[in-house]
């Protein structure tokens, strides 16, 4: 077992491969003990990961199950625990309980797996004076191994799982490695702040060529870290990281009295593990070794930090036999920490009986789907966020594109490792840039409930029916419309406190953030769970093949068929994208002579050998299955 219980190092190893083997043999011993590794594996971890559908929920914003740990344990005011429903920024109290409570509505919508938002203790509150939010969202971690207590114990998380595994669900976690919660201060900058804002030329990042690791402040400083070589290949190791004993190479940095030993595991509190360089740019190197908006950046190239995370969220999947992992901010770690981590924790989800454990990867490469493709080539993901299908979904029904960039998208399936686009979870919006109805709204805010509603509808059958998993944010099945990105699309489906929330104009209803919103008569409730049936009951929509038949360089008309995984026939999906009717011929395969309908109007028999006629209203789509191939 790898020594996690202080600050000291671990016995040197021959590389990060090494360390991702270490990591899996000192978990094994942790696995139960009725363990089997021949039994046979059945429900709902015998499914692959491309026949899910996935529902992405904040707990905090759900449904509060239980009001005693509203302000998780804390003494104080909101300030201390962090607690204040009326402030879009603070915990609003929904939690692990409330979500059992609504299992039935997630599951009666046709969700097969869901996404839990990361439920690791948080610092509460961080911030400037005045300008403070609380960690209500779970991303500014303290202690990685034990469940936040606004959102319950450990006892509620373990009744959490097994009702999710008892209907026959899966769970997948949102894990963080990129960095921690904001502890860790600069000696320069500390406390430099200006009408609530850090002074950013203080804090900003400091590169390693004007600020090298063997010299204090700057090139000209004094001389520190002999021998230390470097964080880059092939110096990524335990020996030549024992000499990084000095960090005030780019600023000076230190751990707040009080505030010594707040992370878990005890490692974490050493300042060796972090990159110490101030703020990101999100630019060239600063990308992967500076702060995120000040949250402490750990430093992943040191096989140390490797091993560490690889044993913490192992031990995550042996405890709750978690079905998989949404890795927040991929991008800014660097890819030999994925190279390792990655295939040392799907053979240890494999060794305990997951074969089809998933990791997929966030990373916000805007408009550009090839940067995420690659992620799953370079550092060995099976799956990635689809941040391209959310653009050119967005694209087309938002900003009125033709149809012909979603041929060119699609495209771009070629430079992924293997089956990864198939597997790669899509969306159309989420907690960080927003609801695709808000940013509807946005762009055409003149545009009538009726049209708003038809085109988000059509963004989420492109979503359930092209390939990759469908992934469903929380309250867009209530006709959520976000004004904004961040805060202001994490609204509450509980009853909301936050007058920014309350005086949204939903879609579908007349319902406010105000009420509860758990309305399975919602029409895009409806909408939605009926695309649900049509996928889980068709594999070819699942596992199928997509092969592209007709896409309009300067129309609205986009058509692809997926092919049944075990051959004999196609089901044909047709989208209108624009707001007027359409009939036109379509390209379906020679066999296909006879088709039925699966969803919208299809025609009963190919107009031709290789051709069907279809008629289609304004923003519809059809999806039509073939007969038999044989027959």
């Amino acid at each position: 077992m790898l020594n996690l219980s202080g600050t000291g190092r671990w016995p040197a190893a021959a590389g990060l491969a090494a360390l991702g083997l270490m990591a899996l043999g000192g978990c094994a011993s942790t696995a139960p003990d009725d363990f089997v590794a021949a039994r046979e594996v059945t429900g709902h971890a015998a499914r692959l990961p491309q026949d899910e559908i996935i529902y992405f929920v904040l707990p905090d914003r759900f449904e509060n199950g239980d009001p005693s740990n509203d302000t998780g344990g804390i003494a104080g005011d909101q300030l201390a625990h962090g607690f204040d429903p009326t402030h879009k920024g603070f915990y609003h109290g929904g939690d692990l309980r409330g979500l059992i409570d609504r299992l039935d509505y997630i599951e009666g919508l046709g969700a097969t797996a869901i996404w839990l938002g990361p439920i690791y203790q948080n610092k509460a509150v961080q911030g400037p004076p005045g300008d403070e939010s609380a960690g209500y969202h779970g991303y500014w971690i303290t202690d990685f191994t034990s469940v936040d207590g606004h959102f319950g114990t450990e006892a509620d998380m373990r009744a959490f799982v097994d009702a999710v595994h008892g209907r026959g669900m899966k769970l997948y976690l949102d894990i963080i490695t990129n960095h921690t919660a904001d502890v860790i201060q600069y000696r320069e900058c500390a406390d430099a702040y200006w009408e609530g804002e850090r002074v950013s030329d203080r804090c900003s990042y400091r590169s390693v060529a004007d600020y090298p690791y063997t010299t204090r402040g700057g090139r000209g400083g004094e001389a520190i870290n002999n021998g230390f070589i470097g964080h880059s290949p092939p110096f990524q190791t335990e020996e030549n990281f024992a000499k990084l004993t000095d960090f005030s190479f780019a600023y000076t940095p230190y751990i707040p009295a009080g505030e010594e030993n707040v992370k878990t595991p005890a490692w974490l509190n050493d300042l060796r593990y972090y990159h110490n360089r101030g703020n990101s740019s999100f630019a060239g190197e600063s990308s992967t070794m500076g702060d995120f908006a000040g949250l402490d950046d750990l430093m992943t190239e040191d096989p140390a930090v490797v091993a560490g995370f690889i044993e913490i969220f192992q031990d995550w999947i042996t405890k709750y036999r978690i079905d998989g992992f949404r890795v927040d901010t991929t991008k800014h770690v660097n890819s030999e920490f994925w190279q390792a981590f990655n295939p040392a924790i799907l053979e240890h989800a494999r060794s305990i009986g997951l074969p089809n454990f998933t990791v997929f990867g966030e990373a916000y490469h805007a408009g550009d789907a090839a940067m995420v493709a690659r992620h799953s080539r370079i550092e060995g993901f099976p799956a990635m966020l689809d941040f391209g299908f959310q653009d050119v979904v967005a694209r087309v029904l938002i900003h009125g594109d033709p149809a012909g960039v979603l041929s060119r998208f699609f495209a771009i399936d070629d430079l992924y490792e293997g089956d990864a686009a198939y597997q790669s979870p899509t969306f159309i919006g989420n907690h960080d840039m927003g609801r695709f109805a808000g940013l509807l709204r946005e762009a055409h805010p003149e545009m009538n409930d009726k049209e708003m509603l038809r085109r988000v509808e059509l963004a989420h059958a492109m979503m359930f029916f092209a390939r990759g998993v469908p992934t469903l944010y929380y309250g867009d099945e209530q006709g959520f419309v976000s004004d904004g990105h961040d805060q202001l699309a994490r609204e509450n489906m509980m009853p909301s406190q936050v007058e920014v929330y309350n005086d949204n104009r939903l879609i579908g209803t007349d319902a406010t953030t105000a009420d509860s919103n758990f309305d399975m008569q919602h029409p895009l409730y409806l909408a939605i769970q009926g695309m649900a049936a049509v996928r889980t009951g068709e594999p070819a929509l699942r596992r199928g093949i997509q092969i592209e038949r007709l896409a309009e360089e300067k129309g609205g008309v986009y058509a692809f068929s997926r092919l049944a995984p075990e051959g004999g026939h196609e089901v044909l999906v047709v989208m209108n994208l624009r707001n007027e009717a359409r009939t036109l011929g379509i390209p379906v395969d020679s066999r296909s002579k006879t088709f039925r309908s699966l969803s919208g109007a299809c025609p009963s028999r190919a107009a031709a050998t290789g051709v069907i006629e279809i008629e289609l209203a304004p923003l519809g789509y059809a999806v039509c299955k073939s007969g038999d191939w044989k027959n």
